[in-house]
């Protein structure tokens, strides 16, 4: 039953997860051939077959599904004693899996980098995607999110500085047009629709001396993706809707210009999130220990987290 070893049941995990050999592949860490083995070597050992596959699509068979419902909560609890074992240690090392949205791993990222230069021993695998998952089931130990879209089971630790949202267009499209002057002034037909990780479509929040307002876009272009939205606003596709440092550069340098900047207040920044653990590892305790530390830096400097991380 070597083929059966904890190697194999992660790999019937992560398919499981992803949906996808090359996908799970890359979270593991392997090549799909390899992998592919693994899980033949397995099935062949079971005499069952875990997943139908076919040229575009994996799914648990029947027998699959039954074997990862059984296997999944034997797994979290191998790992819970993995993490008890090494909170004895008091050199932290092993592997921290962070699963966060583009702009919070680049918030991350200065932090992720003087952890690893702190603790030699220590590997990080930094996830970034845009859909919100749950941490838990994905078998991340830590997510990073904005503030208000941290699920409330989580234990959340602030991160980076508030967030503020932008709206803006081209110089060209106010040269035939006015400039509106509050939300219910846009003319939403010109106004870029963004659709969010869960597929809904965002609507447009505005603030100003406790008034608020949500704005429905109506314009013709719709896209998930804030580097191709900011290409489209400067090509004069219509208005766009994004996080302020999205945009920063262009508006510094007048190739965008913002409109209704006094109903975009600062919003809560990321936050670090995880759920509790009895006995953390002594790698996990001490990447807390340094966001802490960094969140502590930001609220007393103003400054961003692993900015001066001591290394």
């Amino acid at each position: 039953m070597k083929e059966a070893g904890l190697q194999g049941l992660e790999a019937v995990l992560a398919i499981a997860r992803r949906g996808s050999f090359r996908a799970a592949a890359l979270e593991l860490g392997m090549s799909t051939t390899a992998l592919s083995h693994t899980i033949a070597r397995l099935e062949a050992t079971l005499g069952v077959r875990l997943f139908n596959r076919t040229t575009r699509s994996v799914a648990l068979s029947d027998a699959g599904r039954g074997f990862v419902e059984r296997i999944a909560p034997a797994l979290a609890e191998i790992r819970a004693a993995m993490d008890m074992a090494r909170s004895r240690s008091d050199r932290p090392s092993g592997l921290l899996r962070i699963n966060a949205s583009a702009l919070g791993g680049r918030e991350i990222a200065p932090l992720v980098l003087a952890f690893l230069r702190r603790y030699p021993d220590m590997q990080v695998d930094l996830v970034t995607e845009g859909r919100l998952v749950d941490i838990v089931a994905q078998g991340f130990d830590l997510g990073i999110r904005p503030a208000d879209l941290v699920p409330r089971d989580m234990i959340a630790l602030p991160l980076g500085k508030p967030q503020r949202h932008a709206v803006v267009v081209a110089p060209g499209w106010l040269a035939t047009r006015p400039a509106p002057l509050t939300p219910v002034d846009l003319p939403v037909q010109d106004c870029i629709r963004i659709r969010l990780p869960n597929g809904a479509l965002l609507r447009w929040p505005f603030e100003r001396g406790g008034e608020q307002l949500q704005i429905d876009p109506r314009g013709r272009l719709t896209l998930d993706e804030a580097a191709i939205a900011r290409a489209a606003v400067l090509d004069g596709a219509g208005i766009g809707f994004f996080l302020e440092q999205d945009v920063a550069e262009d508006l510094a340098a007048g190739r965008l210009i913002r409109l209704l900047e006094d109903w975009t207040p600062p919003r809560p920044g990321f936050s670090l999130y995880y759920p509790g653990r009895r006995n953390p590892s002594a790698g996990f305790a001490a990447f807390l220990a340094m966001a802490r530390e960094a969140a502590e830096r930001q609220a007393s400097r103003g400054r961003k987290p692993g900015a001066a991380v001591a290394t």
